[in-house]
């Protein structure tokens, strides 16, 4: 489930030696995910429903700003949070940003100030969280271009801020690959710490991506950041050596579908048979082996093919979002579609709790 921040959310969390550089939301139209530099220099590249598209607005970003118009004219409290999560139907969410997955997009950005940037969200969604503490619980946006102060940020947010897992895009930004040894210090934090890591994209980026070859084109840029940005992040997790380095490190691929998901653990399994000698000599498990012992995958509520993923790699890797308020959303009935789905009642307790608790380290009944 995701948050909409306050458009001054740097502004008042900020150290104030970043404050002259850190993004300023803009405020023109409900939901609005823009942001800018101080100068008004739009803040990586304003692709979204309604920005740049020829003619008047489209049938769903009209939907979408009447449907949340309630909730933005609210303020986005955490109170508006937890009323849409009693309207879905959801006992207990792990935050995801929205202008917070923008926040560190921007091309060659200074290490210093992203590190800045990510504690001041992470200042802020803890004060947020506190109206419900058992209910509304924290994933900790942390820099991937200086390892040092991610691993810091990390450890603060888990012993310090209680936070349940840490979120990266999973388009590369830092030059660095997810399966270089630049990462693994991170990687062998989050397995002390026992706490998962959850890769989620978006259409909208200053830096490179698969996307980026549609131009403005948000349907296609939409359409093929998210899946594709995973399946590449999956490859270098499950294929480049990281979890089989990292045994215990917990990896969710989130908010991209998993009907992709059976094909490319097949195609990685039949290119390590190929060329794992050469490649990868020593990896001892197959790339699905690997994804079904450490990894999960989101399922989205209308997604009719989800069943063919589940005959496949079984229901033990699945998890539930329900994108709340992005555009991508069947809110107030995301619940609802997924009881739509042919899924049995295993299937649907398994997605809708026993992965997510499992994957966010929350089995134990008190917590």
């Amino acid at each position: 489930m995701h948050i909409q921040e306050p458009p001054d959310l740097w502004q008042r969390y900020i150290e104030p030696a970043y404050r002259d550089q850190a993004p300023v939301g803009v405020h023109k139209q409900v939901r609005d995910l823009r942001m800018t530099h101080p100068d008004g220099k739009p803040w990586g590249m304003p692709v979204g429903l309604g920005q740049g598209a020829p003619g008047p607005a489209g049938h769903l970003f009209n939907h979408t700003q009447e449907l949340f118009r309630p909730y933005e004219e609210r303020g986005w409290t955490s109170r508006v949070q937890l009323d849409a999560m009693d309207e879905e139907g959801v006992d207990v969410a792990v935050l995801y940003p929205t202008r917070g997955l923008h926040a560190l997009s921007e091309p060659n950005m200074d290490p210093g100030l992203t590190g800045a940037l990510a504690r001041a969200y992470n200042n802020w969604l803890y004060d947020f969280c506190q109206e419900d503490t058992s209910r509304l619980f924290g994933a900790a946006m942390i820099t991937p271009f200086d390892i040092e102060e991610a691993i810091a940020e990390t450890r603060r947010c888990v012993e310090e801020l209680g936070f349940r897992a840490i979120f990266l895009r999973a388009n590369v930004s830092s030059g660095h690959q997810w399966h270089d040894s630049f990462y693994d210090p991170l990687w062998s934090t989050l397995e002390e710490l026992n706490i998962p890591l959850g890769f989620h994209e978006s259409a909208s980026a200053g830096v490179p991506q698969i996307g980026e070859q549609f131009g403005n084109n948000f349907m296609l840029r939409h359409a093929y950041s998210h899946p594709f940005e995973l399946m590449v992040a999956l490859g270098s997790m499950c294929g480049g050596g990281v979890l089989e380095r990292h045994p215990g490190l917990r990896v969710a691929f989130l908010e991209g579908n998993c009907s992709w998901l059976p094909f490319m653990l097949w195609r990685l399994d039949e290119h390590q048979e190929m060329f794992g000698d050469q490649w990868a000599p020593d990896l001892t498990m197959t790339p699905s082996e690997v994804f079904k012992r450490q990894c999960f995958v989101s399922v989205e509520p209308d997604e009719t093919p989800a069943k063919y993923a589940i005959a496949d790699i079984g229901n033990d890797n699945i998890v539930f979002s329900t994108d709340y308020p992005h555009v991508d959303t069947k809110f107030p009935h995301s619940v609802d579609k997924l009881f739509e789905l042919p899924l049995t009642d295993e299937d649907l307790r398994k997605i809708l709790w026993d992965n997510c608790a499992r994957f966010y380290g929350m089995d134990d009944p008190k917590d």
